[in-house]
């Protein structure tokens, strides 16, 4: 059971939630305006480990036909036949359970609200057989996690959050481009859509700059909403460094150090400004 339940955390990769989970606690800083609660912390972790668990899962469920085809994917757990698809489904099920069960004991609005957020980060994954602009869908269920964890802590949504999330979108849509890009081929052959095997990779990394220069604007907006100073301000120059970087080592004709820009560099990112701007919020 425990070799079971470890195949099933490596599948979903459980270590990127650090993608999403930095953004839901300088979301709960802010809208703290200093130290949340602790039961506030727990209940969002535990959210957004459920709602996380439960869209890849149901993302590895979906796609396990196209993964069996994929040279990059044919490794993963259901397409492999490490893991039955009786037992993802229990797992969905869990995770289901763990996130609505935690919105419940945060507030009422966010266990409103729950059936919503779960049907938006489930729809992701039919989005690549309809849309090459899916990366901007995978931005909005991410961008939930700054969401929610303002309904959390204040049982409102206002102006705040939705630009944060508004950078989030901007900022995964930016880096799932670029990682879109080694699966243009096969995308073409599976008949599935996406920025890169649209436009090409060269016009596809240049749409990535810019939507990751639209995502550091979005974080300067959030400066004119809360009180946030030069702690979170050095947050977004660090960023606008780190995604520079990204960008540089990433090229049309060198796509080698695809995983170093978008494992590496994002999840730096993403803690960095989260560790600055909850300093900003309690300490300064």
């Amino acid at each position: 059971m425990f070799s079971k339940i470890k195949i099933l955390f490596e599948d979903i990769k459980f270590s990127h939630t650090v993608f999403a989970l930095p953004f839901a606690l300088m979301s709960a800083f802010i809208a703290s305006e200093g130290l949340p609660s602790m039961n506030k912390i727990i209940w969002v972790l535990l959210a957004m480990v459920g709602a996380r668990s439960a869209a890849m899962a149901c993302n590895r469920i979906v796609d396990a036909k196209y993964d069996a085809l994929n040279p990059r994917t044919k490794n993963r757990a259901l397409p492999s036949k490490k893991i039955n698809r009786q037992s993802y489904l229990f797992f969905l099920l869990g995770s289901i359970a763990l996130f609505v069960f935690s919105a419940y004991q945060l507030n009422s609005l966010a266990f409103f609200l729950s059936p919503v957020a779960l049907s938006i980060v489930f729809f992701y994954s039919w989005t690549k057989r309809f849309t090459v602009y899916s990366h901007f869908y995978l931005g909005l269920a991410l961008s939930l996690a700054p969401i929610g964890a303002w309904v959390a802590v204040r049982e409102d949504i206002t102006i705040t959050p939705l630009i944060l999330g508004a950078a989030v979108i901007f900022w995964l849509a930016g880096f799932d481009i670029i990682y879109a890009c080694q699966d243009i081929e096969f995308d073409k052959q599976a008949g599935l859509l996406s920025i890169p095997e649209k436009f090409g990779v060269e016009k596809a990394l240049k749409l990535s700059s810019l939507f990751h220069l639209i995502m550091v604007t979005f974080l300067m907006l959030l400066l004119l909403t809360k009180q946030l100073g030069w702690v979170y301000l050095s947050g977004i120059i660090i960023v606008s460094a780190l995604l520079l970087y990204e960008h540089s080592i990433v090229r049309p004709n060198d796509l080698s150090k695809i995983n170093v820009a978008f494992f590496n560099v994002n999840g730096q990112i993403s803690v960095l400004l989260m560790v600055l701007t909850i300093i900003d919020c309690t300490l300064v």
